[in-house]
């Protein structure tokens, strides 16, 4: 039995780097750690306790992990330093050594971390606890609070794929999810603190379903029936498990946003090869034009990773050639850094630093071009647009249902509603588009769920 008066009036403030996975869990780390009795404050105020989500993706997370240390020690030196997550788990020998570290928490863990905090006195020496993650088999739902417009649900953790480049099933473990009725009891207890639209994520999402017998598929058709959300989104899920019944599922849903996030990694096979994907660019394509054949406005992010071992200036030209006559949104483009026990460290080939950095170059501008060009070709039409509670510069922002980024004078009544709009044209200095909102909108009702409208 922990005992919570230890916790009352203590200050707990958090830091989060990665993923929105990363991100829900720690909304949830900061739900259970206030339920003990603590309060939570802003980074910058100066808490009791620190707790650092990190992320090992990159070895820019790393260094982020560190500075972020040093950081809250300079805002109180006597802090209790937790850090937990990806990085956490892979290295945590790496983190006792940083000074000022009090404790390290593996990935699952951390949604314990009441358990192992005791008496929060600083440490001579780190204590370390994190489990031998490939063999745990529990998973830990979480959901992002802080922003009421748009939470992130977690719906499954893990990864069985193990790609060459990708140390996420070492942090993670394998893949497992919780049942179809936990996550759905999840989203009801998110929308009805407040959240308009759900964003569906995890590490390999179309993976759902493995450690209960059910289906990602199954999922999102409960899900359009919760009718305390009015949006859901499906974050990214692989192009060989997004088949063509979710997809015309999303077509003809009133929830789903046609919004799809698909990581490519490489236009070219031989690369996919290298790094041991399941799916090769004829698969890729087939997906993106079966989305636009029921979905024609949807909206298409790509990810895409440059100078990854092996990867030759033909091959590269390969990606490049690819995305450019592939008809989507978006590229999210990430630049490869070798990550420790990886197959990727076997290919012989390296690619220079500042030839990576170059290729990035390229298909960033290349993004940018294909954003405004999705965004000029709805010029004029009219969406729904979820505000966002936050302003910057007198400007609010939201998200049309393709999610087109739009911004708007700040008004008081917008907040966290969904109305319908005019889209204007895409302002040249922030690259957001520019609306035009009715002196008298009207909040867009809450969808309510009738077998008329989407056959399930």
């Amino acid at each position: 039995m922990i005992d919570q008066s230890q916790f009352q009036q203590r200050r707990v403030a958090f830091y989060t780097l990665g993923c929105k996975l990363n991100f829900s869990e720690t909304s949830t780390i900061a739900r259970h750690l206030q339920e003990e009795g603590f309060t939570r404050v802003d980074f910058r105020e100066g808490a009791d306790i620190y707790v650092i989500n990190t992320c090992s993706v990159t070895e820019t997370a790393e260094k982020k992990c560190r500075y972020t240390i040093k950081k809250a020690l300079r805002i109180n030196p006597k802090a209790f330093i937790v850090v937990t997550g990806c990085f956490a788990q892979l290295k945590p020998g790496n983190i006792v050594k940083i000074e000022g570290v009090d404790m390290v928490l593996g990935s699952n863990e951390k949604l314990d971390m009441s358990f192992y905090l005791g008496s929060l006195e600083k440490k001579q020496q780190a204590e370390v606890h994190a489990g031998n993650i490939a063999r745990d088999k529990r998973f830990m739902p979480s959901w992002s609070s802080g922003d009421r417009t748009r939470t992130f649900l977690k719906v499954q953790d893990g990864c069985d794929y193990f790609c060459s480049y990708c140390t996420i099933p070492l942090a993670r473990g394998r893949s497992r999810n919780g049942s179809i009725e936990e996550t759905v009891r999840q989203a009801r207890e998110a929308g009805n603190a407040g959240a308009k639209e759900i964003i569906l994520t995890g590490v390999n999402i179309g993976d759902f379903g493995k450690s209960t017998g059910e289906n990602f598929f199954k999922l999102i058709q409960t899900l359009e029936k919760v009718e305390e959300v009015q949006r859901f989104r499906i974050s990214s899920i692989e192009p060989n498990l997004l088949n063509e019944e979710i997809i015309r599922f999303v077509g003809e849903s009133a929830k789903f946003m046609p919004h799809f996030h698909i990581p490519l990694q490489s236009g070219s096979d031989k690369v996919l090869e290298l790094m041991k994907r399941r799916y090769n660019t004829t698969l890729f394509r087939e997906r993106v034009e079966t989305i636009h054949k029921y979905i024609p406005d949807a909206f298409i992010g790509v990810d895409v990773i440059t100078g990854v071992r092996g990867e030759t200036e033909e091959e590269f030209e390969n990606t490049r050639q690819f995305l450019s006559e592939l008809d989507v949104s978006q590229l999210h483009v990430f630049t490869y850094s070798e990550r420790p026990n990886t197959q990727a460290l076997k290919i012989e080939y390296s690619v220079p630093q500042d030839e990576r950095k170059r290729r990035s170059t390229v298909l960033h501008e290349l993004s940018n071009y294909k954003v405004r060009k999705f965004y000029q070709q709805n010029e004029g039409l009219e969406s729904e647009v979820l505000f966002e509670e936050h302003a910057t510069d007198n400007l609010m922002h939201g998200f049309t249902e393709n999610y087109i980024k739009v911004e708007s004078p700040y008004t008081e009544a917008l907040k966290n509603k969904i109305v319908k709009v005019k889209l204007k044209e895409t302002s040249p200095q922030t690259g957001n588009m520019t609306i035009e909102v009715p002196k008298n909108f009207i909040e867009v009702n809450s969808f309510q769920y009738s077998p008329k409208n989407l056959q399930i």
